[in-house]
This record gives C-alpha cells, sequence and structure tokens, in this order.
C-alpha cells in the first residue's frame, strides 16, 4: 500500500526543523537546501508553527501542469521526478496549493518528499509520521 507522510499534531511543533535537517543529510547535504519538507512560523510563537509536506494528491495538479512529464502520478497518490525530463520552468511550485514543491537553488528543479518517512524519526515531538494511504490522520 501507498504512504505519505501525515502530520500527526501540529500543536506540537517547536519549529526546530529537525525533520529538514534530517531530509537534506538524507539526500548528503548539509543545512537545509535539499530539504522536502518546510516548518514556517504561524506568525509568531504564540501561534506556532505550520508544517508543509507534500499531501499525496490523488490526482496532483503539480504533475497535471509539467510540460515535460518530469512528475509522474505514483500509484496511491503523489508523484515521481524524473529528473533527465525536468526543464526547472517552476510550474509544478506554482501549481501547488500547499506550496510542499520546493526548489532547489542550485539546479531550479523541484525538490518534492519522496515518502520514506527518515524525519519522522528525527522529530522530537512525533509531529509527523510516515502512514498508509487512507489511516486517519488529525491535523492537516
Amino acid at each position: 500500500m501507498a504512504k505519505r507522510l501525515s502530520v500527526v499534531d501540529m500543536d506540537r511543533c517547536v519549529g526546530c526543523q529537525s525533520c529538514m535537517f534530517a531530509c537534506a543529510r538524507r539526500q548528503g547535504d548539509g543545512g537545509l537546501g535539499t530539504a522536502c519538507i518546510g516548518i514556517r512560523s504561524a506568525g509568531g510563537i504564540r501561534k506556532g508553527f505550520v508544517v508543509v509536506v507534500c499531501r499525496a494528491c490523488p490526482d496532483p495538479p503539480c504533475a497535471r501542469v509539467c510540460p515535460t512529464g518530469a512528475l509522474q502520478r505514483r500509484p496511491g497518490g503523489g508523484v515521481r521526478l524524473k529528473g533527465d525530463l525536468c526543464i526547472a520552468c517552476g510550474s509544478c511550485a506554482e501549481a501547488c496549493p500547499f506550496g510542499a514543491v520546493f526548489r532547489d537553488d542550485r539546479s531550479g528543479k523541484p525538490l518534492i518528499c519522496v515518502y520514506c518517512g527518515y524525519c519522522a524519526g528525527f522529530c522530537p515531538y512525533d509531529v509527523i509520521d510516515l502512514q498508509e494511504m487512507g489511516v486517519p490522520h488529525h491535523a492537516e
């Protein structure tokens, strides 16, 4: 069964960005530049934080607008990037209603969650979890 990264409890997020660092490190990079997950402020420390991650849409708008077919639908929802087909046009990032298509500053190509769940293991407050599609989740 297909899996996706789910936000289990947004209220627990303290904005530490451990998930972002883990994601970038999984790809062999230090820093945050290649993270496929994002943490942003919801409007100050009292309002908390927002976890931005691909929601594995069943009919992903990012794939629909890709002029080269570089984003291919994944069985069960979401997409896989075929980097050799990508022309770094940015249409996918503009089409994502959740802002979950990040861009690599070096190549201009999209950075999209591959649903590995690596980042979830580094979240000290269990905010995110890799779940099978169709499993109910609390906050998104």
